[in-house]
């Protein structure tokens, strides 16, 4: 549970500032001028830091741990899709916003889920262990 906690306690935050700061309300510009090299950079390191969180926490147990290691197989996921089909992802960011501002919010909901479970103490129930 430690490791959980402390991945999550990087996870939670991170997932939150990317989300808050690509949100179309926040800056609603900043895909108008994407080039694929870039989403493809965004996806190479989306794609290291997924693989980094799934080879440091690939635990399929039941509980919220493992909410950490999906977040880290779908970093990969993602990652990919924009190394190998930028313009592709390039498009899709700027078509349909009611299913960009829902996926959004979802993966927000992530992040705040997260950040309270790395931060809140500890309870009981939760062995301190791995």
């Amino acid at each position: 549970m430690v490791d959980s906690r402390r991945i999550a306690g990087l996870l939670g935050p991170t997932i939150i500032a990317l989300i808050m700061s690509e949100n179309e309300f926040v800056n609603p510009h900043l895909y108008d001028s994407q080039i694929p090299p870039v989403v493809y950079l965004s996806g190479t390191l989306l794609f290291i830091a997924g693989l980094s969180v799934v080879r440091a926490h690939n635990r399929w147990t039941r509980g919220w741990p493992v909410l950490v290691t999906l977040t880290g197989w779908f970093a990969i996921v993602l990652g990919l899709f924009r190394m190998f089909a930028p313009e592709t992802y390039e498009q899709g960011a700027q078509g349909n916003s009611t299913a960009l501002l829902a996926g959004e919010g979802a993966l927000l909901a992530v992040g705040v889920f997260l950040t309270v479970k790395a931060y809140s103490k500890s309870t009981s129930s939760e062995p301190d262990g791995t």
